[in-house]
């Protein structure tokens, strides 16, 4: 009798050892890769760090967001802006970018699409560059290089200097976010991005709704992009527009920044603006802005002095 109860009793410490066996392999298998070693096989537990949300997150439709741009915008008349302009020559393929001095800018801007910058040379504050157009043409001048280039708004720079490829558009999009038009189409996604506090080092949350401008494709159903929006919840202020061409290629990104009262105009102190297929960087601090300022078309001209070498561009 004893016999079998010892028996017994080894066949149960068997089993039981086999359990323990079978459930410490699926466990590892089901919860870690192969590895080989056993140092390997220790868990460890580590913190991830937790943005910190806004306290004011704000709530919007789709329709909210396009009626906010086209109010705006209807509003909107003229501009006129005093800014630091820092550029960078950014050369993708190698690798390499230049930062030039920066440099005080005079920026004249009015409905539909009139422009005028006026750069100055740092220190000596004699005219770097002044870029004018009437909304369909443009003429630019570099005194201190005696050129001068004149062409359609459409025209693209292709010269290696930066300053030499500057286009009303571009600065034009950069300065108002225009609304929308009657044939554009619209749609709304929710996101988040994080930045580091310079002041806490840590994470920021910044929920965002993400506004996709689009077009329809003459006779087809196919949609082609125009621009984004991203308007961050905190105020529901634009902070990032990206435009593109009809094939879907980045022609110019604008971010703006640490939006302030500008004499009753709430306007962006910081904006950025890149030309990735000119290699451009312009990072412009906002010194005073004034909107509705009348503004005659005279302040638009720029005129190009007898006997300097003019480039037509086609």
């Amino acid at each position: 009798m004893s016999r079998i109860v010892i028996t017994k009793r080894a066949e149960q410490s068997r089993l039981r050892k086999v359990c323990q066996v079978g459930i410490a392999a699926f466990l590892l298998a089901t919860t870690l890769p192969a590895v080989t070693g056993c140092a390997s096989l220790f868990i460890s537990k580590r913190k991830l760090l937790q943005p910190i949300p806004p306290s004011v997150v704000q709530s919007a439709s789709p329709d909210d967001l396009v009626a906010q741009l086209n109010a705006k915008w209807v509003q909107f008349q003229s501009l006129t802006a005093t800014v630091d302009i820092r550029a960078s020559h950014l050369k993708q393929k190698e690798g390499e970018a230049t930062d030039y001095p920066s440099f005080r800018a005079y920026i004249l801007v009015r409905k539909p699409e009139m422009l005028r910058i006026q750069g100055k040379l740092p220190f000596v504050q004699t005219t770097m560059f002044d870029l004018g157009s009437d909304g369909k043409t443009f003429n630019l001048t570099v005194p201190p290089k005696n050129k001068a280039f004149t062409g359609e708004n459409e025209n693209k720079g292709t010269s290696p200097i930066w300053y030499e490829n500057l286009r009303p558009g571009p600065f034009f999009t950069a300065m108002v976010v225009r609304g929308l038009q009657p044939e554009e189409l619209y749609s709304v996604i929710s996101d988040s991005s994080t930045e580091p506090d310079p002041a806490t080092k840590r994470l920021r949350l910044h929920p965002e709704y993400i506004l996709n401008i689009q077009r329809l494709k003459p006779g087809s159903q196919q949609l082609y992009p125009v621009r984004t929006v991203t308007f961050r919840r905190e105020d529901l202020e634009p902070y990032e527009q990206d435009l593109y061409d009809d094939n879907g290629i980045i022609q110019t990104q604008v971010i703006y920044s640490a939006y302030r009262d500008f004499d009753g105009v709430r306007y962006p102190s910081h904006i950025v603006m890149k030309r990735p297929q000119e290699e451009y960087q312009l990072s412009m601090t906002v010194e005073r802005v004034n909107q509705n300022t009348p503004l005659t078309d005279d302040q638009f001209q720029v005129k190009i002095p007898e006997g300097m070498p003019v480039t037509h561009l086609h």
